[in-house]
């Protein structure tokens, strides 16, 4: 790939077809016809969306039909290329285009804070030990304010499918790493991680941390752009008055008359702030790994949903903030919005 990116992400029901297949089968069946460089499936454990259904972790049917979010990066010119077929194949969803980069070695540094992003396989292992881990290791150590490790189930490296099978290794299906650190710790980070990477695309995207662990550091503006992406960073065990967070926010939202909709993806391991890099373990109790709850909207309407995202993070979660140049809600034949800003 060239300098620039363009990430192209959808967010639909895993269940959900496009005539007799599934839509994502056929939308990452399209990645790989398209031989777009990199697309990652990841499903998510909570949502609502256009048509106002909840999916919850609480729920058994969630097993049935789960969120999924279907992310794809490459060049400007081959996102923008297939983001009308894609979007031809979800009856029901959300989908955005945003801008990127790859990380140079030269990078200027700077204390802008940026979204890094790296895609390994399931198995690819440094040092001896699975790679997410020592990836989380290092941006840990160059002080990111948070990481996550999103394991797909489906996907596309160097424009090849690659697809979980039940009995199998899946050593090349992609899982991604998302970090939150300034451009400095971006650089350094980078560097440490080429010398056992050296075939690596780390991703930046500029990104705002509005809060930190209860401290407010900006909020949402319409400077960020005409639509926007919130993040909420917590932990599956994090509580707001006894309930876990990511599941007061997806309800708190869906009943509120402004948000459009909210996609809960689990992480298998990551950290926030100084906290130790976990997910995961045998005879622990209770799970402890990291969730992000994301909401996709119009700036007025990410404004309107602030202040219960600001309540319920009054003690701990980051909190990030990203423009989004396309967007495009699709609930059967009513759309709204545009991929081709």
């Amino acid at each position: 790939m060239n300098d620039e990116t363009l990430t192209l992400t959808a967010y639909f029901a895993e269940r959900q077809r496009s005539g007799h297949r599934f839509s994502a089968d056929a939308l990452l069946d399209l990645f790989e016809h398209r031989r777009i460089a990199t697309s990652v499936m990841v499903r998510g454990i909570a949502s609502f969306g256009p048509a106002n259904v909840t999916r919850s972790d609480r729920s058994l049917s969630l097993s049935e039909d789960p969120p999924v979010s279907v992310w794809a990066i490459d060049a400007p010119d081959r996102i923008s290329a297939v983001a009308d077929d894609a979007a031809a194949l979800i009856g029901r969803g959300v989908l955005t285009v945003e801008h990127g980069r790859s990380l140079r070695a030269d990078e200027p540094v700077n204390g802008d804070t940026v979204r890094l992003a790296l895609h390994l396989g399931r198995r690819q292992r440094l040092s001896g030990a699975p790679g997410y881990l020592a990836v989380c290791d290092v941006l840990h150590a160059h002080g990111f304010a948070g990481a996550d490790v999103y394991l797909g189930v489906d996907g596309t490296v160097d424009g090849a499918r690659r697809r979980a099978h039940f009995f199998s290794r899946n050593a090349e299906v992609p899982l991604s790493v998302v970090g939150v650190g300034t451009t400095a710790q971006a650089v350094t980070a980078a560097a440490e991680l080429r010398a056992a990477l050296p075939d690596a695309l780390f991703g930046i995207a500029p990104t705002r941390v509005c809060k930190n662990d209860g401290r407010h550091l900006s909020r949402p503006m319409p400077s960020d752009g005409p639509y926007q992406r919130l993040t909420v960073h917590t932990a599956e065990a994090s509580r707001h008055r006894g309930q876990p967070i990511h599941r007061a926010l997806v309800h708190r939202l869906k009943k509120s008359d402004h948000a459009g909709g909210a996609t809960v993806l689990r992480a298998i391991w990551g950290f926030r702030g100084t906290e130790r890099p976990h997910g995961d373990r045998l005879l622990q109790v209770g799970r402890q790994v990291p969730v992000t709850t994301i909401l996709i909207d119009t700036a007025t309407n990410i404004a309107a949903s602030y202040p219960i995202v600001d309540e319920l993070t009054e003690q701990e979660g980051l909190v990030t903030v990203e423009a989004i140049p396309g967007l495009l809600e699709v609930n059967g034949d009513q759309r709204f919005g545009s991929l081709h800003p």
